[in-house]
């Protein structure tokens, strides 16, 4: 007597290999995406402990040329806006914090030429390198004094090492909003914070360039008045 046992239905059998194909290739994407975002967070700690390293070593060699860690009024306020005063570059806030946020615009368009080899990451720890190296090169001797006799900061005796190390991260604040604003809307914040700067303080980043490298009476007299 012939056995009658059942027999599976063919389309029973495609639907269960797909589905279970389906679950497999859902588990290896899964897998995938957690390898994926343990890999992001580990490459922003690598790049979060580059910059941290840069300002701390900043912070480091200008304590070993003398330099204060605070304003010397001891003054807890974490900003100051009065640029003829001795509280001008010592503080976390001031008016060249946008000239900082500038840079780090800048540093992004420059560095943006060497997207092919280098990623948004390391860009960002070359433009905070290229900031900390501005910072220990402006509290030199040479650049105080040049600031003393050509522009109209007389009174500047260098920065605090809590400004400069906040300049640092001023200068990242711009590179990031560089990144996300793009090209035409950073030209925008550019001449916002320029000619802001130029009618608030009477000073700004392109004039703090002239009169470095070329200084103008008319210039200087117009800051002072």
């Amino acid at each position: 007597m012939e056995s009658t046992g059942h027999v599976a239905n063919p389309l029973t059998c495609y639907a269960t290999h797909w589905a279970t194909t389906l679950w497999s290739v859902a588990g290896h994407f899964a897998d995938d995406s957690n390898c994926v975002k343990t890999a992001t967070k580990q490459y922003a700690a690598l790049i979060f402990a580059c910059v941290l390293f840069i300002s701390l070593a900043t912070a480091a060699l200008l304590r070993s040329q003398g330099r204060l860690y605070w304003c010397a009024c001891e003054s807890i306020i974490p900003w100051s806006f009065q640029i003829q005063s001795e509280h001008n570059s010592q503080h976390i806030l001031d008016p060249y914090t946008f000239s900082h946020i500038l840079h780090g615009v800048i540093f992004f368009g420059m560095l943006w030429f060497f997207r092919k080899h280098l990623s948004a990451g390391w860009r960002l720890v070359a433009a905070c390198t290229i900031e900390a190296a501005w910072e220990l090169l402006e509290n030199s001797p040479i650049i105080i004094e040049r600031y003393r006799s050509a522009t109209a900061s007389v009174g500047y005796s260098g920065d605090s090492i809590a400004n400069s190390v906040a300049d640092i991260a001023w200068c990242a604040l711009g590179f990031l909003l560089a990144m996300h604003l793009g090209l035409w809307k950073s030209i925008l914040l550019i001449a916002v914070f320029e000619i802001g700067c130029l009618l608030w303080v009477r000073d700004n980043l392109t004039l703090n360039v002239i009169m470095l490298l070329y200084p103008i009476d008319a210039i200087r007299t117009w800051q002072v008045g």
